[in-house]
């Protein structure tokens, strides 16, 4: 049983497959009606109007309909599209346990346990026939699929076979009204339209099921007396053929399988049977451990059939349909009707060449699995699961093609797969044993090799080579040198297709296709939601492949894509241009013929033939969202461009490809405020003024525009847009450009008339206008603001524009491919346009409904208070340089192909790919990487503490070099080592902010803190040393030493710092400071440093009145030779009071003489013994407890990670290497 479906559900009662749809009914005991589409796995619908199980469910052959019957007495027919009920069927008296259209008539056949049969017009909606006979519930009833025939099966132990035929006649519409009383008589007393032809006795018990096979005068019945039964009838009379016994309770349900000769019951003994109808006898048994099976359907026209049990339903297959076959050059052998066949791909003829064994087993599933052919000694081998699993070899003598009459015998061996090799050499693998043995043409073993994984099939890979497949990887193996040539974990792989130059190989499993090399080096990986069949590549690398509904595609870089929609499940054995040929379920060889230029145009562009895709867009069809969205991901948005007229898509392409001239066409045919900012926009970034200032003044932005004009230092226009802010009376335009302007008469023009006389007095007074000052002052009277003193004003006045600034300078570049050479496109203005050579300044909308021009006319006619002295102002000048003209596309550009330059790698990815060192790729910029490698190598998780050092070390390495005014700033790289002999195409590593010499003089610094006593300032510079230290770079494996040292002594002094801050915290708490003051003195401290921690301890202790500790510590602090003479006399007191009274007050937790060190979390003792977890960057200890926490002492790593180690220097990554 090969299981292609399963739900989980209430007790299935009933089931029904759809004739064209992948679709399968289920009714079930809770009253539930659910719709499935098997194929994708997904419930479709679910129908609940009926009270109580539904028994019975039936799809229509033709219309969008179905019929359920239920405990309920009811029969309702659906609209499966529509989602609803359509109507009832009232009449039977108990419950309905079957339903069932007819294959022609408008009729329904209904079964109930009322002991009656009912015969309905589902589009008159009444019932038209009564069949009574049955004396207990009637369990089954259908009609036959081509005569006029009902069978029955009941529990009174019968089967009935009811003649219908008269019912013809009377879906006839009747001649008079006395015909019509006739009719009506006869249904209320069960009329002569339906006779009992046969009555089938035989059953010892209630019979539960009885059906017609679809072809032969046959009848199969199932019984509660666990027995099948197969009837036989003619025109006369029926008899029993045979009984199928094996089922150990009642049987529940039995058909005929329609394409083969076999008999499918299923029983409440937890068990489905497959019987062979020729020899009546069993061919094989599928068990539920738990559930009892209830109901089954076959599929009218495909080899799938489903059973519904007690938790749900399973569809399922019997057997493979998939034809065994192999494919060699031009011709294509495979296995059909017990023959081998051969086709001729060029031709398209097909011949039978030899026959092969009729399998002697009586078990389904013993039709050839997989077939291997050798050219060169003309042998076929052919593998099947007869005896669990062997294999026949045929030599094919030369005259025998096209004959196949000939009986040759097979040599024949045990071996679950086997495959050609070599010319006259193939494996066979030995599963029991895991090797593979190479045998020859007579059978022989040559070899025996084991395998590197289990192996539970192999594959061919190339002369001498085998793909071995175990359950979650494939291995490449050469048989020759026993070596594995590749490795790569997979899904289980069910089929292998190699290339046809063997260079690459698709591994197709249930769900997916991963696509590799020839050593298995993974390319790409597709995920399909329903079954992968099969595949060929084609002449250009592409993959074809079929799945259950759908022929796709699948290009060398894994995109993908439909090519066209099956109707039924094929098998593709070659692609041949526009051409697959393929091997359906029946085994026949089609042809199908495919449109192959979406995924042709996708390979040129993928492989930059970038003729081929001229060439394709001029000559076909292409269009749609897709191709569009398709070429924007790859980056292709000025092909896009060729395949749009919708104007607004044909903008955001064209600003996307930076075609600026395509978007300013766009924007003037859509004309919207929005766009037009965007078209600014994107010409300031490509620093195209002329545009920015055309945009700016088709939506009005007079702001922008006039700080455009600043930056450009175009100081005309921006006297013109002063001109223009006080035609449109705007005080805050007029004076923002009066100042940009650096006008300060107008300035105080503007704040004089706008009311701000004190502002107005402050400019006129610093700027130096006395006289304006004075006059401002007498009208200001008492209120004349005072002038701060002691200060020296400065002059808010902007410096002079050295140059006038325009478009920014461009790069002289051949056009791209694309810019142009379309014939009729539409990449460019129309001809119209550009030959007008005209301003864009002469059509300017800038003040509302007027143009330009028009400003001089309001000016005239007095709207302005104050006339110019020079006789008005000229707007007509205000107009785009000649020089930024729309270009001309010219003549030959459609001949030309232009290629721009390749732009160079960045040094700061150079600066990336050559180093391992984390700081060299912060430099570089790539905090993501840097981030990455400092985890990996030092367990850091905390990088908030680095985040300035970071920014540090980036800003360091990189300089600004400041070109022009209007353009952008221009990064350089800093390198560590550079000289002017140094080659030009050499780059040397990132120059760095941090080196070991600073750490070094932060140490010392750290040391001259300890010595003061400020403890503080010593644990932030030792911090910073365990911070710096993983961005630094030193040269040689010396200096690697020292900065390891440095870790260590940094470590060792933030530990006795944070205790003794801890211990001057803890005032209240006299045992525990002398506890952590103990602790301090087995730090790893200088001597001097070491000296004050003991002196410190021996005094806290003392004062404790815990003599015989002091004593111990005065004793360590005598042993150091102290050079102050105080210390040393302190000292010797202590111990001599110690001596004489050896006893301590409190009890600490601290032994000296067990050694020990520190948990730098909890500040307790680990003694030499006990479990410890450790921080892997700077060594600190910690209580097991402690592990997965962030280091209490550096405040980045975190306790117990793993970590490879410090890397700080390129002689570490040179030493690795070798």
């Amino acid at each position: 049983m090969l299981t292609k479906f399963e739900t989980k559900s209430n007790r299935v009662k009933g089931l029904s497959f759809h004739t064209k749809r992948p679709w399968i009914l289920a009714s079930l005991h809770s009253g539930v009606i659910q719709l499935w589409d098997y194929r994708m796995g997904t419930l479709i619908d679910r129908f609940d109007e009926h009270d109580g199980p539904v028994r019975g469910v039936h799809f229509h052959m033709s219309q969008p309909l179905f019929v359920s019957g239920g405990d309920d007495y009811k029969i309702k027919v659906w609209n499966y599209k529509l989602h609803r009920c359509l109507f009832t069927l009232l009449g039977h008296l108990d419950y309905i346990r079957t339903v069932q259209f007819h294959h022609e008539h408008p009729w329904i056949v209904s079964a109930s346990d009322d002991q009656t049969i009912r015969i309905w017009n589902w589009q008159s909606r009444t019932c038209i026939s009564v069949l009574t006979g049955h004396n207990h519930y009637v369990m089954c009833a259908s009609f036959h699929p081509k005569e006029d025939l009902v069978v029955s099966a009941s529990l009174d132990q019968t089967v009935r076979v009811w003649d219908i035929g008269s019912l013809k006649k009377k879906t006839a519409s009747p001649a008079d009204d006395i015909l019509r009383l006739s009719h009506m008589n006869t249904d209320l007393f069960g009329g002569a339209d339906a006779v009992v032809k046969y009555v089938l006795e035989g059953h010892d018990r209630g019979v539960n099921w009885a059906t017609f096979h679809p072809t032969l005068p046959l009848i199969v019945s199932g019984a509660d007396d666990r027995q099948v039964k197969l009837w036989r009838m003619n025109d006369t009379k029926a008899w029993e053929v045979d009984t199928l016994r094996g089922h150990v309770n009642n049987v529940s349900c039995v058909m005929f399988h329609a394409k083969q000769d076999i008999i499918v019951s299923n029983s409440e003994d937890k068990s489905i049977r497959v019987w062979d109808v020729t020899k009546r006898t069993g061919l094989q048994t599928f068990r539920r451990e738990h559930d009892r099976f209830w109901i089954l359907a076959v599929h009218p026209e495909m080899n799938i059939l489903a059973a519904g049990h007690d938790s749900g339903m399973i569809v399922f297959k019997l057997e493979r349909e998939r034809p065994a076959f192999a494919v060699s050059g031009d011709s294509l052998f495979y296995a059909k009707d017990r023959f081998i066949r051969n086709f001729d791909f060029p031709t398209q003829r097909e011949a039978q060449v030899i026959p092969i064994r009729r399998p002697g087993s009586t078990s389904l599933n013993q039709s050839p699995r997989t077939l291997s052919y050798s050219p060169t000694e003309n042998a076929v081998l052919i593998c099947s699961d007869v005896d669990g699993g062997s294999y026949e070899l045929y030599v094919i003598p030369k005259d025998s093609f096209g004959r196949g009459d000939g009986s040759l015998e097979a040599r024949k061996g045990v071996g679950s797969s086997a495959i050609f090799v070599a010319r006259n050499r193939f494996a066979v693998l030995d599963k029991g044993n895991n090797q593979v043995l190479v045998k020859n043409l007579k059978n022989e073993v040559v070899k025996k090799s084991g395998l590197p994984v289990p192996t539970d099939a192999i594959f061919y890979a190339g002369t001498g080579s085998l793909l071995c497949r175990s359950e979650d990887r494939v291995v490449i193996f050469d048989l020759q040198q026993w070596l594995v040539l590749g490795d790569l974990q997979t899904p289980f792989v069910k089929y292998v297709v190699w290339s046809n130059d063997m260079e690459s190989v698709a591994l197709l499993s249930k769900h997916s296709i991963i696509i590799t090399n020839k050593k298995l080096v993974h390319k790409c990986t597709l995920h399909e939601t329903i079954r992968v069949k099969s595949g060929a590549w084609d002449e250009n690398g592409v993959f074809i492949y079929t799945t259950l509904n759908h022929i796709k595609y699948c290009l060398p870089n894994g995109d993908s894509g439909i090519i066209r929609t099956l109707e039924i499940p094929i098998y593709i054995t070659k692609v041949s241009g526009h051409t697959i040929f393929c091997l359906d379920r029946d085994g026949k060889n089609k042809s199908v013929v495919i449109d192959a230029t979406e995924y042709i145009f996708k390979l040129s562009l993928l492989r930059k033939r970038y003729d081929h895709v001229m060439n394709m867009i001029r000559n076909s069809q292409l269009c749609g969202e897709a191709m569009i969205a398709y070429l924007q991901q790859k980056g292709f948005p000025e092909v896009a461009l060729h395949f749009v007229k919708d104007e607004k898509t044909r903008f955001n392409l064209a600003l996307e490809s930076g075609n600026i001239q395509i978007a300013v066409a766009s924007a003037k045919e859509i004309d919207d405020k929005d766009h037009w900012y965007r078209l600014g926009v994107e010409a300031l970034r490509q620093g195209n003024a002329a545009i920015v200032e055309y945009a700016y003044q088709r939506t009005k932005n007079f702001e922008r525009l006039s700080f455009l004009y600043l930056i450009n230092g175009n100081l005309e226009k921006l006297s013109k847009m002063l001109k223009i802010a006080e035609v449109k009376n705007d005080v805050m335009g007029q004076f923002h450009n009066a100042l940009y302007l650096g006008d300060i008469q107008e300035r105080v023009k503007i704040l004089e008339n706008a009311g701000h006389l004190p502002l107005a007095y402050i400019t006129a007074s610093v700027h130096g206008l006395q006289d304006v000052a004075e006059r401002l002052a007498a009208e200001l009277g008492d209120d004349v603001p005072p002038l701060p003193v002691d200060k020296n004003p400065s002059l808010l006045i902007p410096p002079t524009p050295v140059m006038c600034g325009g478009d920014w300078p461009l790069l002289r570049v051949m056009k791209g491919i694309f810019d142009g050479g379309f014939d009729g496109g539409r990449g460019a203005v129309d001809e119209e346009e550009e030959g007008a050579e005209g301003d864009w300044g002469e059509d300017l909308d800038v003040v509302d409904g007027l143009r330009i021009g028009d400003v001089s006319a309001i000016l005239e006619d007095g709207e302005v208070a104050e006339e110019n002295e020079e006789g008005g102002w000229d707007l007509e000048d205000l107009e785009l340089p000649a020089e930024v003209e729309t270009p001309k596309v010219s003549g030959n550009g459609r001949s030309s192909i232009f290629v721009a330059p390749t732009p160079g790698m960045p040094v700061s990815q150079i600066w990336i790919q050559r180093s391992s060192l984390a700081a060299e790729h912060v430099a570089a910029g790539n905090f993501d990487t840097a981030m990455c490698l400092l985890s990996r190598q030092l367990g850091i998780r905390n990088f908030a503490p680095l985040k300035s050092m970071f920014l540090d070390l980036y800003t360091g390495s990189h300089s600004y070099l400041h070109a022009l005014t209007s353009a952008p700033v221009v990064p350089l790289a800093v390198e560590r080592g550079w000289s002017e002999s140094a080659a030009p195409n050499v780059r040397c590593p990132p120059a760095l902010v941090f080196n070991f010499s600073q750490l070094d003089d932060k140490l010392k610094a750290g040391y001259k803190a300890t010595t003061a006593g400020k403890f503080t300032e010593a644990l932030r510079l030792f911090l910073s040393i365990l911070h710096t230290v993983p961005l630094i770079v030193v040269e040689s494996g010396k200096e690697v030493d020292e900065v390891k040292e440095l870790i260590i002594i940094a470590k060792e002094y933030v530990l006795g710092l944070q205790m003794e801050l801890k211990r001057r915290e803890m005032k209240d708490n006299p045992v525990r400071q002398q506890e952590l003051a103990a602790y301090f003195t087995h730090c790893n401290l200088q001597l001097p440093h070491l000296r004050l921690a003991l002196l410190n301890a021996m005094t806290i202790c003392y004062k404790a009145k815990n003599l015989a500790t002091a004593g111990n510590f005065a004793r360590r602090l005598l042993e150091t030779n102290p050079t102050n003479e105080n210390q040393a006399k302190t000292a010797r007191q202590v111990l001599q009071a110690a001596e004489r009274k050896m006893t301590d007050a409190s009890q600490l937790n601290y032994d000296f003489r067990n050694p020990f060190v520190t948990c730098e979390a909890t500040y307790v003792p680990i003694y030499r013994g006990q479990k410890d977890v450790s921080c892997p960057y700077c060594t600190a200890r910690f209580v097991p407890s402690q592990d997965g926490q962030l280091c209490a002492v550096c405040d980045i790593a975190v306790v117990g990670a793993d970590a490879s180690g410090l890397l700080c220097s390129p002689s570490q990554i040179r030493n690795q290497i070798r």
